[in-house]
């Protein structure tokens, strides 16, 4: 056996222990929302994961595909653009292996500067990171001009640190009642990050919080009923976000690591 064909055999060996990893992972993920579900009398296909990329190589990201995950959501514009590219011309190369999905759903889940909203959209279909009214004018004006629609998340800190995104919870309904009457996106939940800290009860009150002001939002009757999302809970904690509520999780060092 040549060189060659020994590094070859070698990289294959080493692709398909990846596969195999990535795959347990997801698997032991699912296992876990399941029984997180049973817990509290939830069924689990109410609970979408979104797969987050920004940390995973582009084999990792390709097989989590292969395994049938469609919803993908990245932190930075620029990195979304990257992966965002390199996914397509995956399925490009793959339009007719049964495996591989003809389309991906990518979802913004970091910081949204105004001045990148218009790369995110021209990618994205999901914006989980609204937290100000001039960042959701923008995202309103640039949506009209690429005719597009996207389905948006108000951002909570429900935590109240200062070093973290969101709008604080006081002023949330108020920026809720505003967006809502932006024509060109869609309100559909909020979404929220827990500290990160291994004490549970202040990870489990900062999700009460969120899902109480969700239910709060949509009993003054101030959005339509497409507000159904609460997007909580990453790889340390998304069985308590469960628990506590949560429609749609972010789950990437769990899978990746």
């Amino acid at each position: 056996m040549t060189l060659q064909q020994t590094t070859k055999q070698g990289c294959i060996k080493a692709m398909m222990g990846c596969t195999s990893k990535i795959s347990d992972r997801l698997k032991a993920v699912k296992k876990n929302v399941k029984n997180a579900c049973a817990r509290v009398g939830r069924d689990p296909d109410d609970v979408k994961i979104i797969i987050v990329t920004k940390t995973a190589a582009t084999e990792a990201t390709k097989e989590v595909i292969r395994v049938g995950c469609t919803d993908l959501g990245e932190n930075r514009v620029q990195h979304l653009k990257q992966i965002a590219a390199e996914m397509d011309a995956f399925i490009a190369e793959n339009k007719d292996n049964p495996k591989v999905p003809t389309k991906l759903v990518w979802h913004m889940i970091g910081h949204l500067q105004r001045n990148k909203v218009k790369q995110a959209l021209q990618i994205c279909d999901f914006i989980h990171s609204v937290d100000t009214l001039r960042l959701a004018e923008e995202i309103d004006q640039i949506a009209a001009k690429l005719g597009k629609r996207p389905d948006v998340l108000l951002q909570v800190n429900c935590s109240d640190e200062p070093q973290k995104y969101g709008v604080p919870v006081g002023a949330a309904t108020h920026l809720a009642e505003q967006i809502t009457t932006m024509k060109n996106m869609r309100l559909v939940g909020l979404m929220t990050m827990a500290p990160l800290t291994l004490n549970k009860e202040i990870v489990r009150a900062c999700f009460i919080r969120a899902r109480e002001l969700f239910e709060e939002i949509k009993g003054e009757k101030l959005v339509g009923p497409e507000f159904s999302q609460l997007s909580m809970g990453m790889s340390q904690d998304y069985e308590i976000a469960i628990e506590e509520g949560a429609t749609i999780l972010r789950i990437g060092s769990a899978i990746f690591a």
